[in-house]
């Protein structure tokens, strides 16, 4: 059975790009509609209540889009919101932690470290993920906070990234863990600086792609997978012009230009 109504992806801001350049990847035939609350970011540093508040905002927009699936590109989101959005849709939801804590399991054999915003690290979400799955697991966390406005200000390699990054990471080094899970959607675009800073022994765990398998098989056991030329639109809260500078260096020259949207109270 196809189904041409397209998936929703939400995120904070543009971070979540990262996971809808996979699905797009994985998914070519489907259709997308990625909403990046930029008015609002970063979610990280708010309270659990003020989060889900923020995304039920954004996923009833989305769900008045006629999407039929929503995929909660943003860990912060994930890791505060996702009951709340999932009891109140009538459609399958996604989010990133479980699929990142699984990728985690399967690369590492020791402790496992993550680096996530205040707001993801606090809920404990992740812990509990990777411990559902290996109970005896040891899991080492910092938040980052700086992380955020540094991709979304396109620092993903400059000298600052990567002193701010040697400072937050340095409890990570030394074969202190060998996996280290990029806890927010921001952090792949700063790869490079955090790889540099941990060493070539930490495995960097990037949900992203198993996301979007996760994705590709819900939408195929649930009868609901689209077949037509896809495509992507892209709406934002608000867009100054250094986010479509952003939006095109991870998407590509394909990237549609931005919608700007007013999430209604």
């Amino acid at each position: 059975m196809t189904d041409t109504r397209s998936i929703g992806v939400f995120d904070s801001g543009i971070g979540g790009l990262t996971v809808l350049s996979a699905l797009c990847c994985r998914l070519p035939e489907e259709r997308f509609v990625y909403l990046g609350d930029t008015a609002r970011l970063p979610y990280g540093t708010k309270s659990a209540e003020t989060v889900t508040r923020y995304a039920l905002r954004a996923a009833g927009f989305l769900a008045g889009e006629g999407i039929k699936m929503l995929v909660v590109a943003c860990n912060t989101a994930s890791a505060s919101a996702l009951p709340a959005l999932e009891r109140e849709l009538p459609i399958p939801v996604i989010g990133v932690v479980t699929p990142g804590a699984r990728a985690a399991v399967r690369w590492s054999n020791g402790p496992i470290g993550l680096i996530a915003t205040e707001g993801t690290v606090a809920s404990g979400a992740y812990q509990r993920a990777v411990r559902a799955l290996r109970p005896d697991a040891e899991v080492r966390s910092r938040p980052c906070p700086l992380f955020v406005p540094l991709a979304e200000e396109g620092w993903f390699d400059h000298p600052v990234t990567r002193q701010v990054a040697g400072i937050y990471l340095q409890d990570f080094t030394g074969g202190v863990v060998d996996s280290l899970i990029l806890g927010c959607t921001h952090y792949p675009l700063l790869k490079s600086a955090i790889a540099a800073a941990v060493g070539p022994g930490v495995h960097l765990v990037d949900s992203a792609t198993v996301v979007a398998e996760e994705v590709a098989e819900r939408l195929a056991g649930d009868e609901i997978l689209g077949h037509g030329e896809g495509g992507v639109r892209l709406l934002v809260t608000d867009a100054p012009a250094r986010i479509a500078r952003i939006a095109a260096m991870i998407l590509g020259d394909d990237t549609p230009p931005l919608q700007l949207v007013d999430l209604p109270a």
